[in-house]
């Protein structure tokens, strides 16, 4: 299918060390065909399943098993416990350091209604079994910056923006934005996922609605033509550079 076929070419486009992953929400009452393939899991939090997802594995995530109580919100699993919704929690985490500032963050989180998900996947973009709903990106800012400026080519030129609490990087910012407002969003990653996953300091995470997939390669083919090399080359750099250090001979 197309995703699949695209999904190799779109990690080598943008030299992305770990795969693309395709992100399903399974809806209550539905399900995909080729769930037999991917793997039950217990426990979990669902930036766990998604590192699982981007180092080659396909993973079920169901609301009941969703370790994370933040996530589990988002996606309309569970209703956020109160200790999250009335800004303590962030408080003891030291996240920040008024309950206000914390009840804030989560009223204003974007969130899938309560009881429309009974699980989430995600496997390897070049697995797809089905179109995906969501596609998400982790790995270097330079990398998915090339995807994020061929999603603005696409809309001609519209400036992109990011929407994020630095909570909930890959569950609300990475999927459940791009899920509900049919737009690509990016965020600089969050405290959970960057001390539950192996999301380095030097990573973040990106989410796309999948129907943007073949328009987004497609802009990313004429941008390896000439713009990626040309500014990975860093020849003006280069030429600063030795410039700089001509004159500190002289």
């Amino acid at each position: 299918m197309e995703a699949a076929t695209l999904g190799a070419e779109l990690q080598t486009l943008i030299s992305l060390p770990t795969e693309p992953a395709a992100v399903y929400l399974v809806p209550r009452g539905a399900d995909r065909p080729g769930k037999a393939g991917f793997t039950r899991l217990d426990s979990h939090r669902w930036c766990q399943a998604l590192m699982r997802a981007r180092h080659g594995e396909s993973v079920r995530l169901e609301g009941g098993n969703c370790s994370c109580p933040a996530a589990a919100a988002a996606f309309g699993f569970k209703p956020l416990p109160e200790g999250l919704a009335d800004g303590t929690g962030l408080v003891g985490f030291g996240i920040v350091r008024s309950a206000e500032t914390g009840r804030t963050m989560f009223q204003g989180m974007p969130r899938l209604p309560f009881g429309s998900c009974v699980a989430i996947e995600a496997c390897p973009l070049r697995s797809a079994p089905a179109p995906p709903d969501v596609i998400v990106l982790e790995g270097p800012p330079e990398s998915l910056m090339w995807v994020a400026l061929a999603d603005l080519d696409l809309d001609g030129g519209a400036r992109r923006r990011a929407d994020t609490a630095v909570l909930q990087a890959t569950c609300v910012d990475a999927v459940v934005i791009p899920y509900l407002e049919r737009r690509l969003n990016f965020s600089l990653g969050c405290y959970g996922c960057r001390e539950a996953t192996d999301l380095g300091m030097e990573e973040t995470v990106l989410g796309f609605p999948g129907d943007r997939l073949s328009s987004i390669i497609a802009s990313l083919r004429v941008l390896q033509e000439k713009a990626i090399p040309r500014s990975r080359a860093k020849a003006v750099f280069r030429y600063h550079q030795a410039k700089e250090n001509s004159h500190e001979r002289k």
